[in-house]
């Protein structure tokens, strides 16, 4: 007996001992950084290429809808122009993320940030310092005329001074990083970009590329991000939000299967004139996580060339379980 007490002792102390080394090894262990290269991308002054980056960052890229402030929301929703500096924050389970201000103040925003720093963050998800940044910016397959539009539109953007807290993790969210579990995204393997026009090559850019429809409409392993769900097929779940932007506790929707099966398939029987009309009349039911302010901005072809490109996916029979309220195509 005191032989089997003795070995639980030393076993007690053991674990113990492990669960305290681990503890340290989580709040000490400095964060992983990774290599990437900066793209060769410089902003620019002409007009045109600036237009091109403020349609994409208030349309189809729909950046407003975190980096405005949350009280603005509303106009945001209304397709009026507002300051992108940052503030919102997203309570998740690994703690607090803020949103950056990108506006071009040199102290708070990104004045102080090169073109290549930027561009690196938006093709692989890597911060400044080389950091990896949480999958919430998915735009690493943008092209590189796009980007080049983008930050030539920021750079142009007024300075607002905003200073935006630093992250807050709490244990586990130190946990996943010390665990290397946060990881670059991109992979760099960017295709020239199509011309823009009304076609289905088109509208596969802008689904997969820019307006982030596959990764709304196709369901993710919430933990890593990654896809396990046929693509546009729907099914993944989404909080529902109140007039402000603001999650609403213990609602959800469920994104709708956007491929053209004749049983399951949202859109399957809209012609393109249906489509078009419906996103330009931007948010109809209340709540959806569907960015309908920003969407309602898409030009005709654009909007033309997604309803192509959806409709020329293979058919995918994906029902929506009984009971959940399913969300706005898009």
């Amino acid at each position: 007996m005191k032989k089997f007490l003795k070995i639980l002792k030393w076993s007690a102390l053991t674990i113990v001992s492990i669960i305290v080394l681990f503890i340290v090894y989580v709040l000490i262990r400095p964060e992983s950084t990774f290599e990437k290269p900066y793209p060769e991308i410089t902003a620019s002054t002409d007009s045109s290429l600036i237009a091109r980056g403020k349609y994409l960052v208030y349309g189809p890229a729909h950046c407003a809808y975190c980096h405005a402030p949350s009280n603005e929301f509303q106009k945001v929703e209304a397709g009026e122009i507002v300051p992108l500096t940052g503030g919102n924050v997203f309570a998740l389970p690994v703690g607090n993320i803020y949103v950056p201000n990108i506006t071009s103040d040199k102290t708070t925003g990104i004045g102080g940030y090169t073109d290549g720093e930027l561009a690196r963050t938006l093709r692989y998800g890597v911060k400044r310092n080389g950091e990896a940044l949480l999958d919430f910016m998915p735009f690493y397959d943008i092209s590189d005329e796009d980007l080049t539009a983008i930050i030539s539109y920021l750079r142009n953007e007024p300075a607002v001074s905003n200073p935006v807290p630093q992250n807050e993790w709490n244990f586990l969210g130190k946990i996943v990083k010390a665990l290397g579990m946060i990881k670059p995204m991109g992979d760099g393997d960017v295709p020239t970009s199509p011309k823009p026009d009304s076609t289905a090559e088109y509208g596969k850019y802008l689904a997969g590329s820019v307006a982030n429809c596959r990764g709304c409409h196709t369901k993710r392993d919430l933990m890593t991000g990654g896809y396990i769900g046929t693509d546009y097929a729907g099914q993944m779940t989404f909080e529902v939000l109140d007039e402000n932007g603001k999650i609403i506790p213990g609602k959800h929707f469920v994104s709708p299967n956007l491929t053209p099966d004749k049983e399951t398939g949202r859109i399957a029987y809209w012609p393109q004139e249906t489509f078009v009309k419906r996103f330009q009349a931007g948010r109809v039911i209340a709540g959806s996580p569907m960015p309908w302010g920003a969407f309602s901005r898409l030009n005709e072809n654009d909007l033309m060339a997604l309803h192509k490109y959806l409709h020329s996916l293979q058919p995918v029979h994906s029902q929506t379980p009984a009971g959940v309220q399913e969300g706005d195509p898009g």
